[in-house]
């Protein structure tokens, strides 16, 4: 998500709520109550927050691994390596999307290490600093670029723009001794941040070594700065202690999150370079992976309702579940229309970075937003529990 997008969507109700088991007829096929507001709360964090963290933590940790290795040892064949690490790590982090709150949201995750456009003009001075160029070279290179460079050379993209031109990665021998100390540099600090949400939202399941790196940091990954993980915190909700007065309001969290991206996705990523308000605004235009990216945001929201990422899904502890209990015929839209989106972006012509004034783009662009519509009435039904 960039920097620059301004979040949208409704306020979410806190009041507390409990629903009731009894039968009824007409749309509502089951009656779910708070525990089981409880095991969908549950699932989310375990089969779909914490899978995709773990791997994303592990990607940028190798993604950080190859630039030091390719720092002192430049191949073409390691660049392609290093290009495929970062194709899998940018992956995850795109199905993490559906969920910015929590972690993402309150260490700035997201503008940190997924802000774009790169700043050129930025880069041209940071690349004729000496200064700048040894406090990166240095030992803690990766926490001088967290500290001292700007969100718009930081993160997936700062990388992207080394590693790649036109689709395609680089020859080594394009990338001079100095972008190879930014890029390792910057490897370092996209790995720290990953290691922030991994932590942030499983805690002590983490590995040692990532909870280590944060305490030498002093990085924190705690709901604010007290003893809950995020996870925890989650599945607490509606308990002394927790930030989410109620079980429900924390499934009401999760779908806000899935609106908010499913909006960034039309109204953002796709419509402001397609109606041409800003033609510069392209996420991943250096890999020419958008299309990708948009893809795996859907794909986030459907790991969300569906009940975790493939291999570690459970419908009947998922949100589709717990709609469909409220009333099935809004979950039949939901699921349509993630499908809708998912199969109108697909339908764009790639590369986006030299296709985003196609007509058929507005399909995509419309696509999404009736997601978020639809997904802004599982909230309101939501509420009327």
């Amino acid at each position: 998500m960039n920097y620059f997008f301004k979040k949208t969507g409704i306020t979410l109700a806190m009041a507390a709520m409990t629903i009731g088991l009894a039968a009824c007829n007409g749309n509502k096929t089951n009656e779910f109550n708070d525990e089981d507001a409880a095991v969908v709360a549950a699932q989310f964090v375990d089969h779909t927050v914490a899978p995709t963290y773990k791997a994303l933590a592990q990607k940028t940790e190798q993604l950080a691994e190859q630039l030091a290795t390719l720092k002192l040892n430049p191949t073409d064949a390691g660049v392609r390596e290093a290009c495929q690490i970062f194709l899998d790590a940018r992956a995850e982090w795109e199905k993490s999307e559906a969920f910015l709150f929590g972690a993402a949201g309150d260490y700035g995750v997201d503008p940190h290490i997924d802000s774009w456009p790169l700043d050129e003009d930025a880069f041209a001075t940071l690349m004729n600093s000496p200064e700048m160029i040894r406090a990166l070279d240095a030992e803690d290179g990766d926490q001088v670029a967290g500290d001292r460079l700007g969100n718009a050379l930081l993160g997936f993209h700062g990388i992207e723009y080394i590693l790649f031109k036109d689709g395609q990665p680089k020859n080594a021998s394009a990338i001079t001794e100095k972008q190879w100390i930014y890029v390792a540099a910057v490897a370092g600090d996209l790995r720290n941040r990953c290691y922030q949400l991994e932590v942030g939202w499983i805690g002590n399941e983490a590995p040692e070594s990532h909870i280590e790196k944060l305490d030498d940091l002093e990085m924190q990954y705690t709901v604010a700065g007290g003893n809950y993980s995020y996870g925890e915190n989650m599945k607490k909700a509606g308990l002394a202690g927790s930030t989410y007065p109620t079980r429900i309001s924390a499934l009401m969290a999760i779908v806000q999150g899935c609106v908010d991206i499913a909006d960034e996705v039309g109204s953002s990523k796709i419509y402001a370079a397609w109606h041409g308000e800003d033609v510069t605004y392209i996420e991943s235009p250096y890999s020419y992976m958008s299309i990708t990216d948009f893809t795996n945001n859907i794909i986030s929201i459907q790991n969300v309702y569906m009940g975790g990422v493939d291999g570690q899904r459970s419908e009947a502890k998922s949100l589709h579940n717990y709609v469909k209990g409220i009333d099935g015929d809004l979950d039949a839209k939901v699921i349509s229309a993630i499908n809708n989106a998912l199969e109108k972006i697909q339908a764009m012509p790639a590369p986006f970075a030299l296709h985003y004034n196609e007509t058929i783009n507005g399909e995509a662009v419309e696509a999404c937003a009736e997601l978020s519509e639809i997904l802004d009435e599982v909230i309101v039904a939501m509420r009327k529990q």
